[in-house]
């Protein structure tokens, strides 16, 4: 295959990278979650835009030495360390400083994160909370959390839990010195855990190819258009505002098989397998939800999502419980806590129900 970008049926979307530099360049910037997919391609991209400083905060340390090769010089502050843990935050605030946070931590894998709820909400509610919170404490101009079209109408306990952490975004920039920014976009071809390296695997091995189910359909966009329009989004920088990002049509996974099948070689007589939908999963995902709203920008492919809903008046008692909880109660407690902040959230069970 000669590129995984090829994969998609549309012109790669062109940034606009003097306007990135100016937003970016002699800047401190720190990245969480600088090991993975989303977070090292945007170290990169920060690198080459000359930022004066860039902390790659990563708890899992040999995603952290990976990106160490690739991002290297004076600039690079590698620094190893857990958003839950308030401690290392704050040294690493302290010590140098960021003027920009973009939140890329996260779990994301639907399927795991279905049977380890504590840990979702854990890492991805809580530890939204604590990098806002210090970024807000040390002074940071702007945190820019980096969310998923899974928190639209969330069927997985990962869409449910983004979607609290793009409310906690909204209560913060209330109060908060920092502007607090969120960017919402679809799957990231190739990325950790997507479906494409597992069908390039089930190629190598001999198929059969696995598909969910014929109709699935899902939003793609190439890691380097995500992350430059991510950029491009914080740059805009409203405190309290979310944008999403220009992801083209959906595609239907059995086609984006097909075109990978092709790509790799595979003999026409390889077999596609219907496996049924898994736990948390939909056959098509939301960009804007029902009571939200898509408005243009002043950058060509990037829309501000408007929403008229307030925050219930509960909101931070209701997410310090479920938080609180995440220490000793089980799934189906924590779900339910979930679905009392995001009444959107309809859990997997039933989901499932639906599509049988």
């Amino acid at each position: 295959m000669r590129s995984m970008d090829d994969l998609l049926p549309r012109r790669a979307i062109a940034a606009d990278v003097a306007a990135m530099r100016a937003f970016v360049e002699g800047r401190r910037v720190l990245v969480t979650g600088a090991g993975g997919s989303i977070g090292s391609e945007l170290c990169r991209h920060l690198a080459r835009l000359g930022c004066q400083t860039l902390v790659m905060f990563e708890r899992h340390e040999n995603s952290l030495y990976e990106v160490m090769l690739t991002v290297d010089g004076p600039i690079a502050e590698p620094f190893l360390g857990d958003i839950l843990d308030t401690r290392r935050l704050d040294e690493a605030f302290a010590r140098f400083r960021p003027e920009i946070v973009f939140h890329a931590a996260a779990h994301k894998h639907v399927n795991l994160v279905e049977k380890h709820v504590s840990e979702a909400v854990k890492n991805n509610i809580s530890g939204t909370r604590l990098v806002a919170q210090a970024a807000d404490r040390h002074g940071a101009e702007r945190f820019v959390l980096i969310s998923t079209d899974k928190a639209v109408n969330p069927s997985s306990v990962m869409g449910a839990t983004k979607r609290v952490a793009e409310l906690l975004m909204r209560d913060a920039a209330r109060t908060s010195r920092t502007e607090m920014v969120t960017v919402r976009f679809g799957n990231v071809l190739g990325s950790s855990g997507s479906v494409v390296p597992r069908f390039q695997e089930q190629i190598r091995a001999g198929g059969p190819i696995t598909v969910t189910h014929p109709d699935v359909r899902r939003f793609f966009i190439r890691i380097s258009e995500a992350v430059q329009l991510v950029i491009e989004a914080a740059a805009l920088g409203r405190s309290g505002a979310m944008y999403v990002l220009d992801m083209g049509e959906p595609i239907r996974i059995v086609d984006l098989a097909r075109r990978v099948m092709e790509a790799c070689g595979a003999p026409p007589s390889m077999a596609i397998e219907l496996v049924g939908l898994r736990p948390g999963e939909k056959l098509d995902e939301e960009l804007v939800g029902p009571n939200e709203r898509a408005e243009a920008t002043a950058i060509p492919h990037i829309a501000e999502i408007r929403g008229n809903e307030p925050l219930a008046a509960t909101f931070g008692s209701d997410v310090a419980l479920l938080e609180a909880l995440a220490a000793t109660a089980g799934n189906e407690e924590l779900i339910e806590r979930l679905r009392a902040i995001v009444p959107e959230f309809t859990p997997a069970s039933a989901t499932m129900a639906a599509h049988a």
